[in-house]
């Protein structure tokens, strides 16, 4: 009997502790967005590492990223306090496209937490899309 009362609690432990393993997993590992939020993101972030930098060891950077957002300052504050590498060029199109009624947002990956930041951003009902950002 008390072998298994050991057992069982050994087996309470082990599932208590992938329990607490899973509830700490990053998004990395596992997405909660929905699959329309996800397809906003147009980026291979899969060349990118923990720190959002890609590309030789002694050659890293960070990826550069636009979208666009409705021409509203709340708008642009709200994406300013998201994203710390945002900059906002209102009244270009940028390579993305925007209107003229619309900023062209330009971001860059190489902050912490770079992924929850993208997750953030396609979270807002006023962005469609993300892209890659070449500077050409």
């Amino acid at each position: 009997m008390r072998e298994t009362r050991n057992g069982l609690s050994m087996i309470a432990a082990a599932l208590a502790l992938g329990a607490a393993l899973a509830a700490c997993s990053t998004p990395s590992t596992r997405s909660a967005l929905p699959q329309a939020q996800r397809d906003k993101i147009a980026l291979d972030l899969s060349t990118l590492d923990d720190r959002g930098l890609r590309g030789p060891p002694n050659g890293l950077r960070a990826m550069s990223y636009e979208f666009c957002i409705p021409a509203n300052e709340r708008y642009a504050a709200e994406v300013e306090r998201i994203d710390p590498t945002v900059e906002l060029m209102r009244g270009s199109r940028g390579r993305i496209g925007c209107t003229k009624n619309q900023y062209l947002c330009v971001g860059q990956t190489g902050q912490p937490g770079y992924r929850q930041v993208l997750e953030r951003l396609v979270g807002l009902d006023y962005t469609s899309r993300i892209v890659e950002s070449t500077f050409e």
